[in-house]
């Protein structure tokens, strides 16, 4: 395993969950349930198979698609929702 990787996943991800609606909805449920831990076991689960989701469709896409030139569409892509953001906010 590729712990410099793993770390780097986790770090990322961890960040960009931070304060998204997907913490909102969970903590929304977590207020309007008696049952914090089934909303976290259904929580833990739908981010589970999403990120397992991401990993097979990588997979699939940089073999048809060489790593160089994904990286400059998920960078053009960062640019212009950025942009987009900074014009309409």
């Amino acid at each position: 395993m590729d712990w410099k990787i793993m770390m780097t996943a986790f770090g990322t991800l961890f960040l960009a969950e931070m304060g998204d609606k997907t913490q909102l909805a969970v903590i929304t449920l977590c207020a309007s349930s008696k049952s914090p831990a089934s909303v976290f076991a259904g929580a833990a689960m739908a981010l589970v198979l999403v990120t397992a989701l991401g990993v097979l469709f990588g997979r699939g896409v940089v073999a048809l698609i060489p790593e160089a030139v994904l990286n400059r569409i998920a960078a053009t892509a960062f640019i212009a929702i950025g942009a987009m953001m900074w014009i309409r906010p």
